[in-house]
This record gives structure tokens, sequence and C-alpha cells, in this order.
């Protein structure tokens, strides 16, 4: 079983995915002039631009419902996989892709709400309804939805519940199966509410969660405050094959920084447009640039809160391709949340281990809720009316089932069925988003013509000649 999956695996994730999540966003970044840059004043003050709607989230809503996706193991965890499999450098190309997906994530957001549409009374879109309606492919977008349904109820989820069982286990000596079957429960108590009830428990839920994650960081970064130059000048220096201890290793800082930065905040991997499309707004640009600043909150602010605290205390193990570890810091230790328990220990004796387990808890529950609304979401683009509730129940059995299940088995066999489901999306996604690239970059303009004319821009898809964005005539 884990031979079959580490060799699909290796196929989905070759060096031309990552060479493709690359050059996309700096394709992207080069024709929006940077937006990531210009528009950050913009992404700050949008985020509560639009209040909730019977159709729609605010926008605040939408933006934590995609955090809830974005911020999860991969921030915790995630991070640390980066550091052992690719050294401190992987950190570097974290943030490289952070910084170039933020315009792909601008892209895929703007699509998402311009061929948003109203179905089971709400707003509803993504990458499945903008191939559909923008590429007029129906089998691709049917191929989408079938693909981020499998990953997101069945195998991303399972990545998640790992992580929180092994952390429980780790500091509380919980047995990861009452772990798994209390989370099962939680979830689906949430789930059964909708959307509207996953929405309003972002919205609490993220803030509080993100804020006292990085106020630890911040503790121990000003305890560490002299190291900061070293370790940032380390990262640089490994990112560039120029740290002798880590030399050699060049190409797979690259790849495991690529792909647990992607895996991380998600840009390009078209899990964020969901969300996107379901806030009510006035012009789709808005929650496009709010959804491209998520990406900051996830990477440069949570991941880089990580790597800091790891690196600042040594914490960590990096392993030699050839065999063996290139460093071996933390004897016996595993690869993982491991790191960040140990790091906040060294400051804190005996906080660590609780600390990152809570923190764990949150991070990843709110991931699989926004799992649970994307594999909703891609069902209501398949499912007729008639056929809906039955299959909605079925779906919502899968993701429980999957929940349970991926907190009792290997943290090893998770990370890797988790990572074929997110190369799988990204491969589908990507291509879509540069095929249909027209239509976000014209809506990037009339933004900025109306706003230069003082005006709150308002979108009107035929000025702009987009056919299939009936939400917008």
């Amino acid at each position: 079983m884990e031979q079959i999956v580490n060799s699909i695996n290796s196929v989905i994730w070759s060096n031309a995915l990552i060479a493709l999540c690359l050059g996309t966003g700096i394709y992207f970044s080069v024709v929006t002039r940077f937006l990531q840059v210009r528009f950050l004043k913009d992404m700050v003050t949008l985020l509560f631009g639009n209040k909730a709607s019977e159709k729609g989230v605010s926008s605040f809503q939408a933006f934590a419902i995609a955090i809830s996706g974005r911020v999860g193991t991969g921030n915790i965890a995630g991070v640390a996989t980066a550091i052992a499999m690719g050294g401190p450098g992987a950190v570097f190309w974290m943030w490289a892709i952070a910084f170039l997906g933020a315009a792909s994530a601008y892209v895929e957001a703007t699509l998402g709400q311009i061929y948003k549409q109203v179905k089971d009374g709400q707003y509803r879109g993504g990458p499945a309804f903008y191939i559909e309606k923008g590429l007029g492919v129906k089998w691709y977008a049917t191929l989408f939805a079938i693909a981020t349904i499998a990953s997101t109820a069945l195998f991303l989820p399972g990545v998640q519940s790992n992580s929180i069982a092994t952390s429980a286990k780790t500091a509380f000596d919980i047995p990861v199966e009452m772990t798994g079957a209390a989370i099962t429960i939680l979830l689906g108590l949430i789930i059964f509410g909708g959307v509207k009830r996953i929405g309003k428990v972002a919205e609490l839920v993220v803030p509080f969660m993100a804020g006292a994650y990085i106020l630890m960081a911040l503790i121990i970064i000003a305890i560490n405050i002299t190291q900061v130059p070293a370790v940032f000048s380390l990262i640089i220096r490994s990112a560039f094959d120029m740290e002798p201890a880590f030399a050699g290793i060049f190409g797979m800082a690259v790849s495991w920084g690529v792909k647990r930065g992607i895996y991380s905040n998600e840009a390009g991997q078209g899990t964020a447009p969901h969300a996107a499309a379901a806030a009510e707004a006035s012009h789709p640009v808005k929650q496009g640039l709010v959804q491209a600043f998520s990406v900051y909150v996830d990477t440069l602010f949570v991941c880089t809160a990580t790597a800091l605290m790891i690196l600042f205390t040594g914490k960590f193990n990096v392993v030699n391709p050839n065999g063996g570890f290139m460093v071996e810091n933390v004897k016996g230790m595993a690869i993982g949340s491991e790191f960040t328990q140990q790091a906040i220990n060294a400051h804190f004796p005996a906080l660590g281990s609780g600390f990152v387990s809570i923190a764990l808890l949150f991070f990843a529950f709110t991931t699989i809720m926004a799992y649970y609304y994307i594999a909703e979401t891609n069902l209501s683009y398949l499912m007729k009316d008639s056929n809906s509730k039955v299959m909605l129940w079925v779906l919502r059995g899968l993701i429980m089932a999957a929940t349970f299940y991926g907190s009792v088995k290997t943290a090893e066999l998770a990370w890797t069925i988790g990572d074929i489901g997110v190369g799988m999306m990204a491969w589908l996604n990507i291509i879509a988003i540069l095929l249909l690239r027209k239509p976000a970059l014209d809506a990037l303009k009339d933004y900025q013509q109306q706003k230069k004319q003082g005006k709150d821009p308002i979108y009107k898809a035929s000025d702009w000649g987009v056919k299939n964005a009936e939400e917008w005539d």
C-alpha cells in the first residue's frame, strides 16, 4: 500500500509541478505588476468591507473560511518537515512560493467570484464552476470536482486529524482512538449546520487561534532577538546551497519548500476560490485581494513564526538524502510537530507539548471544516437537486470516517496521501487559471480605473465581454 502511494506521489509531485507552481506565480506577479505589493493597503481595508447577506457570507467570514483551510497542520508539522527534509533553506522557498503565490491566489479567487452562482439558496463557486462557465469544458470541470471531493473528503482530512491525535498523545498521553472519536463527533455537530455555521465558527476561532500562536512566537523571538540576523542569514545561505552544513541539498530545499509551502498556503491549489465565491461583494477583485492577503497571513506570519522558533533553539534534524542525518540535534525524534513542541519547551519547560497540541487542535480542526465546505460545494456542482440530500449525507459520513481513520494511521502515510490530494488539485487548477486569466486581469483593470475616479468599484460583467457571469449583470 505504502509503495503504491509513494509511487503515485512521486509522479504527481515531479519537478514539472514545482516548476509550474513557481512559473505561474512569477507570470501572474509580472502581468499584474506585483499586485501583492501595490494593493497591500486595499487587502487589509477590504477585510471588513462587506457584510453578510441571505445568499453570501461577509468578506471577513470568507477570509476566515479560507484561512481555516490554509492555516492547518502544515503551519506547524509541515514547516518542521520542510526543515527536516530540505534544511533551513526550505523556509526561504516557502516564502518565495507565498509571495509569488499571492498573485495566483488573487486570480483564482477573483475567477471564483466572477463565475459564482446561487445554488441551494446561497452563493456557490470555485474552479469547477469557472472551468465550465469560463472555458466551456464540462468534462474538465467534472474531473476537477471529482478530484476535489476525493482530496478534501478522503485524502486530506487524515493529515489534520493525525497531527491532532499524535500531538495529544505526546502531550497528554490520550489514546489516538479517543482523540479521533472526539474530533469526529465535534466535526459532525458543525458540518450538519451548513456553510453559515462553518462561517460563524471560523469567524470566532480563526483570529483567536492565529493570534495566540503568533503571540507565543513573538515572545520567543523577543527572547532571542539578537539571533534574528543570524537565523535569517542561515535560511538564505542554505536556500542557495552556500551553507557548508547543508551543502548539496539545493534541490531538496526547493522541492520541499515549494511542496510544503503550497500545502500550507494553498495558493493555486483551487481550494480558496470556493470560500471567495461564497462572499457578498460589489466587485470580484475585492475578494481576490482579500484572499491574496490570506496567503501572507498563512506563510509569512504563521509559518515563519514556527520556523524561527525551531531554528532559534536548534531543535531540528536534517535528513541526508544518501542516508542518515546531515544534522541530528534531537536524538530519536520523529519528523513533525515534535520539533515545534521541543522548541517551545526549550524556553517554557513542560509547556511546549501542551501548547502545540492545543494549537494543532484549533488549526487542524478548522482546516477539516473548510475541507468539508469545499467538498460540499463540488458535490453541489455535480448533483441535481433531487439527489443532493442523499449524497450530502453520504459526503458527511465519508469525511467523518476519513477524519477518524486518519487519526489512527501512520503519520508518514497520512502526509503522502495528503500530498497526492494537493498535487491533483494543483495540476488541474493551475492549468485552468492560466487559460482563463483574461477575465481576472480585466477585472483588475476595471477596479483600478474606478478607484482612480474616486468610486467604490462596482463590477458589470457585460462591460468587459464576460459571458456566463449572471450574478454580475
